[in-house]
């Protein structure tokens, strides 16, 4: 598959490699990453890294959020219809870390088994389930699959060479498949064994992306290199720290950045203000204080709520008032921004041409404090239905659209947290490059 992008022309053939994106030197075209779309799978095993790390139910463990399951849906289609067997290896959260009070691992609420039945019921054909990654059996069962067969490996976090990267490891996961096929954007900043390592053991040409990794490389690759102006990144969220390299990276092609979230607070204060009991980073004040200094050097918007919701304790039970921020008292706490907010950032969003949107406006669990970040949301879909190109991504952003039904309102949806903040930080996911090579 070909990512075009109109305004890049191809001159000299040096590679070289930035942003996750190969291209070729001097205003060079992005030149084409391996495609499921370039083979037919047909009498081959291909192995599908897919990122099924979905939210449980904490008493029941069925999946209470499917997106991560229906996007590798079209990649496992193409592979059948091509008259393939799918083999399909994932994570699900962090079962070496989380263990148990006795010390040993939650293989049962770890357990991939969990997501069968949303699979199954998405997918329209049978899935059989490995209780391995590595066993025996696990190998006889990818070995003998037949056309048409789809196998889902169990959780790959019981092994802690998965997360190590371990050579061996790799190498042994690679007896699974014939093809190695990568769908998971999710992990691609990972250099685990199954996201990056075993594509070593697979020949140039038999290991491709699936179509949700070369469509979030390509809508990430059309914000950050290729943006309609005006350009606008809406960024919010706790932490200063979790979002100081994307906002550093954002500050060489965004005309507009909004700030939201408990974040505004470190900025707040590194310019004086009191913020009563909000969340405040101190030791990032002097950054906060470049960040601001960096944004007018270059001429960036650099939007702060000017008003916001303040609360006497952190509860949707809590007491609330609305005041402007350089009147926040000193025993209450910002967990949403206000009405002037609101209406500031929806003028800045519906001039926009290209919006990226990382991270929450308030504490939007609480349905208390949820109104500015509903309220961006919708926002963003006005903008989106009017022309404008919209890429929504990170963990809580996502679970907002979701939340409030915007998902098919906005350009796209990103899958990947960590890695899509690791791509705009301007960082090389080692994923994609282990496909690309």
């Amino acid at each position: 598959m070909l990512f075009n992008f109109p305004n890049l022309t191809a001159k000299k053939v040096t590679l070289f490699y930035s942003n996750s994106i190969f291209f070729a030197a001097q205003n060079q075209q992005i030149m084409s990453f391996p495609s499921i779309d370039d083979i037919n799978f047909k009498g081959l095993r291909a192995l599908v890294r897919v990122d099924f790390n979905v939210p449980l139910d904490k008493k029941t463990l069925a999946v209470t959020d499917d997106t991560r399951i229906r996007a590798a849906i079209p990649t496992i289609k193409k592979i059948l219809a091509d008259g393939g067997a799918v083999v399909l290896m994932s994570h699900l959260g962090r079962p070496l870390k989380k263990l148990k009070e006795d010390g040993t691992v939650d293989f049962e609420k770890h357990s991939l088994k969990h997501v069968l039945t949303t699979l199954n019921e998405l997918l329209g054909t049978p899935v059989k389930f490995v209780t391995d990654c590595a066993s025996d059996e696990a190998f006889a069962t990818t070995a003998a699959l037949q056309p048409g067969a789809v196998v889902l490996l169990e959780n790959l976090r019981f092994y802690k060479q998965e997360e190590k990267g371990d050579e061996a490891f790799s190498e042994k996961l690679s007896k699974h498949g014939d093809i190695y096929v990568n769908d998971a954007f999710g992990t691609a900043h990972r250099a685990h064994a199954s996201t990056t390592i075993v594509a070593n053991y697979f020949e140039k040409g038999k290991k491709v992306f699936g179509y949700l990794m070369a469509s979030e490389v390509k809508n990430a690759a059309k914000v950050l290199k290729e943006a309609n102006k005006p350009f606008t990144a809406i960024l919010g969220g706790a932490k200063v720290s979790d979002k100081i390299l994307i906002i550093d990276n954002l500050l060489n092609v965004a005309d507009n950045i909004i700030i939201g979230g408990g974040m505004s607070y470190t900025f707040f204060k590194a310019q004086g203000l009191n913020i009563g009991k909000s969340l405040c980073e101190e030791d990032k004040l002097d950054v906060a204080k470049e960040v601001l200094a960096k944004a007018a050097a270059k001429g960036v918007k650099f939007l702060l709520p000017v008003d916001h919701i303040i609360a006497d304790n952190f509860s949707n039970e809590a007491n609330t008032q609305s005041t402007e921020v350089a009147e926040t008292s000193a025993d209450w706490m910002g967990l949403d921004i206000g009405e002037k907010t609101i209406a500031l950032y929806k003028e800045v969003i519906a001039k926009s041409k290209t919006i990226l949107w990382n991270g929450p406006m308030g504490v939007f669990e609480m349905p208390k404090f949820q109104t500015g970040t509903v309220e961006v949301a919708k926002a963003i879909a006005e903008a989106t239905s009017n022309g404008a190109f919209s890429l929504v991504g990170g963990g809580d952003s996502v679970a907002a659209v979701n939340q409030f039904h915007l998902a098919d309102k906005v350009s796209f949806v990103s899958t990947g947290g960590g890695a899509l903040l690791e791509y705009f930080e301007g960082k090389e996911l080692p994923g994609i490059k282990a496909i690309a090579e």
